[in-house]
């Protein structure tokens, strides 16, 4: 292997590095230098031990477009936890809800499981199943009086979606999404 090669293989294993590292300072919940140290050896270690596949092929992380789908997110939170707090002391165990369908676009099982998570840490929302084979997230979301309730949530997950797809960079892009394939789940 050249020195080009080897230093692009070095340079694609950092991010999933910088990953880990991350996860272990957030799981111990210090950041003093044994937890750095030790956290960036044990990082080092995993990602040069196990060959490890590409998370997503074609990914491209963008931290412009990671921050806003941070600031959604807290406005989400916010949002929607106000709205919940109201209903439930307004009608209490009464407060109306619905499962709504909500078909996808991507056909990725990390991006899908991005989606699912980001809904169901908004106040309100639980995506309730995943039907890969469609690619559908069935959401149990509260409130909903009426259709154009459901037709609110439904945006509001594919919403997510779409943020969450260009905070990461995802894949080729086609005509009916970004593997080709339309979200009724045949071929363009």
């Amino acid at each position: 292997m050249t020195r080009r090669r080897h230093a692009r293989s070095v340079m694609r294993r950092v991010p999933m590095i910088a990953w880990l590292w991350l996860l272990w300072v957030l799981l111990w919940g210090s950041a003093s230098p044994v937890v750095l140290l030790g956290g960036l050896l044990v990082a080092t270690v995993i990602v040069a031990g196990f060959a490890l596949p590409p998370v997503l092929p074609g990914a491209v992380p963008r931290p412009l477009r990671i921050g806003r789908l941070l600031v959604h997110l807290l406005a989400d939170l916010v949002r929607s936890g106000a709205v919940v707090a109201w209903q439930v002391v307004r009608h209490g165990r009464r407060t109306s809800a619905a499962i709504v369908e909500v078909p996808l676009r991507v056909d990725s099982d990390l991006l899908i499981t991005a989606v699912a998570e980001v809904t169901t840490m908004t106040p309100g929302t639980l995506v309730a199943e995943i039907d890969r084979g469609r690619r559908r997230l069935y959401v149990h979301a509260l409130p909903v009086d009426d259709e154009q309730d459901l037709v609110h949530r439904k945006n509001a997950v594919q919403g997510v979606e779409r943020r969450v797809t260009r905070a990461v960079g995802a894949g080729r892009r086609h005509r009916g999404g970004i593997t080709g394939r339309d979200p009724e789940g045949g071929r363009p």
